[in-house]
């Protein structure tokens, strides 16, 4: 855990600094389309966090033993981080349309998909948080967090393909090499960031088991 935090102490200022003063301006978008480098990263973490959530699900589910009972706790964990990216990516794109379609929201499919999502994982948490203190709240959880991690792909890649999109497909903004090795490093330093927020929620939830 020591050395992600400190990879991500490293990484994470350089992201914000190479974003802001090394790559230049975006395509047509200027000076806004530097969200690309927040976006773009949160929107990977957003769909890591909660593919790991659906994998440790299954783990748990299938595990009889009873050796990886907090599994369900750690789903919670990413799933939670999940979600706060979702948050995020889709406040960074209402600032993105309102700069390039004149308005914070247009109910576009790509923005439509991703306010689903969030409301999959929001009854996630009301589902879990309705289950404190049954026995099988775990299994249920992590019964859920497998359906929704199976749903994920179709909210991010087949719905917003199934209509017309003024969103910008992977691939379809011209960049320059600075620009792609600049969005390299945020993503890469907000995979570090989730790996360190992630390890310090398992950590204080041990440690408040510990202590129980």
């Amino acid at each position: 855990m020591k050395h992600i935090a400190r990879l991500t102490h490293i990484a994470m200022p350089a992201a914000v600094v190479m974003a802001f003063l090394f790559a230049p301006a975006v395509d047509v978008h200027g000076e806004t389309g530097r969200l690309l480098f927040f976006h773009v990263p949160l929107a990977w973490i957003a769909a890591l966090a909660f593919a790991v959530a659906g994998a440790l699900s299954i783990v748990h589910l299938a595990d009889r033993s009873g050796r990886w009972a907090h599994l369900d706790a750690k789903a919670r964990h990413s799933a939670a981080i999940g979600l706060a990216a979702t948050v995020l990516a889709t406040a960074t794109g209402s600032v993105w349309a309102k700069m390039s379609w004149g308005s914070y929201w247009n109910w576009d499919p790509r923005e439509t998909s991703i306010i689903i999502l969030m409301l999959v994982y929001i009854a996630y948490f009301s589902l879990d948080s309705a289950l404190a203190g049954r026995g099988n709240r775990g299994r249920v959880a992590s019964a859920y967090l497998i359906i929704a991690m199976a749903a994920m792909p179709f909210f991010i890649f087949i719905f917003p393909r199934l209509f017309g999109s003024l969103h910008p497909r992977s691939g379809s903004l011209e960049t320059d090499a600075v620009t792609r090795i600049t969005l390299l490093v945020s993503i890469a330093a907000h995979t570090l960031l989730y790996l360190y927020v992630f390890s310090l929620k398992n950590r204080v939830f041990a440690l408040e088991h510990v202590t129980e």
